[in-house]
């Protein structure tokens, strides 16, 4: 049986002492653990420690020799895409028809959707039969047809699975136990996400109490203390044959009797001492979770136009020789799109078709794309570096809101996906836009910060125009649906329907 078992790992970035690691200890075998954290929190770190892609400060790694990493960006083909998709073993027919990769999709890669993009990672990664794989959000951009082949597929991995995700469908399917990444520590729990966290919140919940109740002992004592103090004080002034008169036989009577009925006062009020040095440390010594505030409020306006987006009837490229056919569109200022539909079938084309044709001023739409390049990634953390004043301040107030440590981030040399669409969406929300137009919102965002986003959109005046999968979310802020479903079994071609109703009700 394989396992992988950190041995007091300490990791840091910087030449500098301070890590974002210290002391990891940890031991994982067969199955899979789901990696749970903030946006920045360290964990593909982790993933790539765990690869071997990344050497440890401190402290040793045991890992299976064969490993494989497959990250987040799917910008290029993954090595052996092309000897997978040339293979002939029952292993590369398997995997290749469990995640439906075509034979042509190495040579049309920029034309795929993201999800086709992921699934290919992954078939390439499964075809190896590594004995620890590592996957950062495998379910990013997968439609709900793609995320259940991508279930079934991990599920049947029997190595040393690590599974960084927010896809909790995925983690209590898959996982076995989660560890909860909180740097410069972690914390390893037994369950899926849902069984995981409710033991890790039970946890905090019972340290805050046990907080409480020693933070109450410890007052206490020291309200005991100071009665008792002033009791010894009055008790040595009663006790003192300072300035008696020698022939005063009553005074010096009294204050002898004294003595011996306080005798054991000093020595109680020092055994008092100790009790309240003791409660001290056991009020330190109880460790209790921080959060920080969440939720962000989004101060779009209505704009006072007719409509905000007005295209005509059309049918859009898709690439070899596909198609999707648009009927006439009209956005009202106050509309709340969902568009939904299964991957390849040119949502996003449909985006840059709309934003191409709007006639709203620029600085008044804010548009977060599906993905963002490296490059794009280190623009817009340069951008957010540069701001400075009040505006600085908001966007990091905004950042820290959404769930990621602002300092963190914009000390980071290349801030994580999940931060860079944070930082993008702050960097935009003081311009208090009329339209937001966001390609899979929810990718790459932990678990909290998806919640304090659709908050933050569900009260939000503004235009919305959301594509996703997550049709729980779409459910929560939107009320619209552009539907885009196939109209033949090839895929070849698809029309976009408006409905009304839930997401959930559509697909």
């Amino acid at each position: 049986m394989a396992s992988l078992t950190f041995h007091r790992v300490s990791f840091g970035y910087h030449a500098g002492p301070r890590s974002l690691f210290s002391e990891l200890r940890f031991s994982l075998s067969n199955g899979w653990t789901g990696f749970v954290g903030a946006n920045g929190s360290g964990k593909t770190t982790l993933l790539r420690l765990a690869c071997g892609e990344l050497a440890p400060r401190e402290g040793r790694i045991d890992a299976p020799p064969c490993a494989v990493y497959c990250s987040q960006r799917t910008d290029d083909p993954p090595l052996g895409l092309d000897a997978l998709l040339a293979a002939t073993d029952g292993g590369a027919y398997r995997w290749r028809g469990v995640l439906g990769v075509e034979d042509d999709w190495l040579r049309r890669w920029s034309t795929l959707s993201h999800g086709e993009r992921k699934r290919a990672q992954l078939a390439v990664a499964l075809w190896r039969a590594p004995e620890l794989l590592a996957i950062d959000e495998p379910t990013n951009h997968l439609d709900r047809r793609a995320r259940r082949l991508v279930g079934d597929a991990l599920e049947a991995f029997r190595g040393v699975g690590l599974l960084v995700s927010h896809d909790r469908e995925l983690l209590d399917r898959l996982c076995a136990h989660c560890l909860f990444v909180d740097p410069p520590g972690v914390v390893l729990r037994s369950g899926g996400y849902t069984a995981a966290k409710g033991e890790l919140d039970r946890e905090a919940k019972r340290a805050r109490e046990a907080r409480i109740r020693a933070r109450e002992e410890r007052k206490r004592l020291e309200k005991e203390a100071v009665v008792r103090r002033v009791r010894l004080e009055k008790a040595e002034k009663r006790k003192s044959l300072r300035g008696a008169d020698p022939r005063d036989h009553d005074a010096r009577a009294k204050a002898y009797a004294a003595r011996n009925a306080d005798s054991g006062a000093g020595k109680r009020l020092r055994q008092l001492k100790g009790r309240l040095h003791q409660a001290r440390r056991t009020e330190r010594s109880i460790d209790v979770v921080t959060t920080r505030p969440r939720g962000i409020g989004i101060e779009g306006e209505t704009s006072s136009r007719n409509a905000l987006l007005r295209v005509d009837a059309t049918a859009l490229p898709l690439g070899e020789g596909r198609s999707l056919t648009v009927p006439d569109l009209l956005m009202q200022p106050a509309d709340r799109i969902g568009l939904i539909g299964p991957n390849g079938s040119g949502k996003s084309t449909l985006v840059r078709h709309l934003l191409e044709r709007t006639a709203l001023e620029r600085d008044r739409v804010i548009y977060v794309p599906q993905e963002i390049t490296a490059e794009e990634s280190v623009a817009i953390h340069a951008a957010a570096r540069s701001t400075t004043g009040d505006r600085l301040g908001e966007v990091m107030n905004w950042v820290g809101r959404l769930g990621s440590d602002p300092r963190r981030v914009l000390d980071s040399k290349l801030p994580s996906p999940g931060e860079v669409r944070k930082l993008l969406l702050a960097t935009r929300l003081a311009d208090r836009p009329y339209l937001i137009v966001m390609d899979e919102p929810t990718n790459h965002m932990d678990l909290p910060s998806i919640e304090s986003l659709e908050e933050a959109l569900g009260g939000c005046s503004c235009g919305l125009l959301l594509v996703s999968h997550d049709l729980r979310f779409l459910d929560r802020v939107t009320g619209i649906r552009w539907s885009i479903e196939p109209l033949d079994s090839a895929g070849a071609r698809y029309e976009l329907r408006v409905r009304l109703g839930p997401a959930s009700s559509v697909q």
